[in-house]
């Protein structure tokens, strides 16, 4: 009886060995963060800057949320051309950001993405799925982590967006070359410049993603100018669009006539509203 207490004590104190151990490694792995930060006014709406791991972050509270809780996120730019967010704050959405430059939608992003992902529905209880909005190099933000987490997306508006690194900020092809942002793709996408032009899962070419957002009907909106000479639509949002068609994906384009790569979105968003609110179904009888 006395080694079969000895035992059952020895057994105890593993237990709780290990549980502050998982703790301890949960607290390690917890975002670093001085949440609510400054609090100000974004348009009248309340916002709050913060940092999350050592990087800038915004949210922004409409004045009453919508049922369920739902969301935009803005991937790049955040304030520029902001009508669209401001209209879907008047509609309940809280809006969120993360300033995850010069990462370009490689993998280190999508791990950051992740992670903020995880904190905004744990702390602000979010709704699952998140509506996310990327101008120009942000197409490489959104859809790389939505390629990753189909189930927590809902509507994707992308904007003249980078869609092949090749094209921008490479200028392999048509689009303009950026030295600097090039050598982040390389250092960032942990690849050799033989290896980024030989790199098959920029998100045109990414068949796989593409039929996971499909299956799970996320929407996705182009608004794009179609005389864009900075990344080229050829090269881009075309060959996406049809990939994302062949896959059975709903996706809808607004065409600029004449428009070069800005002004990016529309003057009157009304356009992007409706298409978000079409596919996302927070708070909403499925």
């Amino acid at each position: 009886m006395k080694r079969l207490a000895f035992l059952s004590l020895i057994f105890a104190a593993t237990l709780a060995l290990t549980a502050s151990f998982a703790v301890a490694q949960d607290a390690d792995d917890a975002p670093k963060t001085d949440w609510p930060g400054q609090v100000g006014d974004w348009f009248g709406y309340e916002i709050h800057n913060f940092k999350f791991d050592g990087r800038d972050a915004k949210v922004v509270f409409p004045k009453e949320k919508a049922p369920g809780n739902p969301w935009i996120w803005r991937a790049r730019f955040f304030g520029h051309e902001p009508q669209f967010d401001r209209a879907m704050l008047e509609r309940g959405y809280t809006v969120a950001y993360v300033d995850s430059a010069p990462l370009m939608g490689s993998p280190k992003s999508v791990a950051l993405w992740q992670k903020y992902y995880l904190w905004l529905r744990k702390e602000l209880k979010l709704s699952k799925t998140a509506n996310l909005e990327g101008m120009s190099r942000g197409g490489l933000y959104t859809t790389n982590w939505a390629f990753q987490y189909p189930d927590e997306v809902a509507s994707i508006y992308i904007d003249n967006p980078v869609l092949d690194f090749k094209s921008w900020p490479g200028g392999f092809m048509k689009g303009k070359r950026s030295d600097s942002d090039w050598n982040a793709v390389l250092q960032n996408y942990e690849l050799t410049e033989e290896e980024a032009l030989a790199y098959k899962l920029n998100p045109k070419d990414n068949k796989e993603g593409c039929q996971k957002l499909a299956d799970h009907g996320v929407g996705i909106l182009l608004v794009c100018g179609d005389a864009d000479s900075v990344v080229p639509g050829d090269e881009n949002w075309k060959p996406f669009k049809e990939l994302y068609e062949s896959c059975g994906g709903p996706i809808e384009l607004i065409l600029k006539p004449g428009q070069d790569h800005h002004p990016h979105s529309l003057p009157d968003p009304t356009p992007i509203v409706d298409f978000v609110l079409k596919f996302d179904k927070t708070g909403k009888d499925k």
